[in-house]
């Protein structure tokens, strides 16, 4: 039997926290240009919205359809009885919440980022000095590390399911998938091949 944790996509999320890092550089270098223009938690305010309510309030309206990468995405009808699983994991309470925590924190590092902005200015003098063009490319770059957060906390939650568990799962029906995920991208009939991992079962 094929382990669930062999599909590919899962790790391809998961690696998407390795971007992490990057975007919130990108975040602090905006912060960093010009003066600003508004009281310090206005600006901050601004930044946040941006960036963390759209992508919290997809998670917990109708969450990111994980089998989608690079503006593709794999036809619902084409899923698998085992992927069909993995989106009912996707979609829980368990979820919601890892969601709402998932934001928090980032609005915490919003906050240590903005601290650090002072010794910034320098490297960021290269940019043009609009500040409002830059709290707006702050905010843009502070939604793709909420992105690149938000979908590895979700795929994380699938991969420490434990076999039992996940074997006692129904498959989602077809016809909630459209109604319960937002799938972003041109559908397509395969995206990644299959690997093919034996699980070994006691005898």
């Amino acid at each position: 039997m094929r382990s669930f944790r062999s599909e590919p996509i899962l790790w391809i999320h998961l690696a998407g926290l390795a971007t992490l890092p990057i975007f919130l550089l990108l975040c602090l270098l905006f912060l960093s240009v010009g003066e600003p223009l508004l009281p310090v938690w206005m600006e901050l305010l601004l930044v946040a919205v941006v960036g963390v309510i759209p992508l919290l309030w997809m998670q917990l309206r109708r969450p990111f359809y994980i089998f989608g990468i690079l503006g593709v995405a794999l036809k619902p009808e084409n899923l698998t009885e085992q992927q069909r699983k993995i989106l009912c994991l996707i979609n829980t309470k368990l979820n919601r919440l890892l969601a709402l925590l998932a934001a928090m924190l980032s609005i915490v590092l919003l906050w240590q980022l903005y601290q650090v902005t002072p010794l910034m200015v320098n490297v960021a003098s290269f940019l043009p000095q609009w500040r409002s063009l830059a709290l707006l490319m702050a905010g843009l770059t502070f939604l793709a590390s909420n992105l690149f957060l938000q979908i590895p906390v979700s795929v994380a939650r699938v991969l420490v399911t434990n076999d039992t568990e996940f074997a006692a799962i129904e498959p989602l029906p077809l016809e909630k998938i459209n109604q319960d995920f937002t799938i972003l991208g041109v559908r397509v009939n395969k995206i990644l091949p299959q690997l093919t991992v034996k699980v070994k079962t006691e005898e």
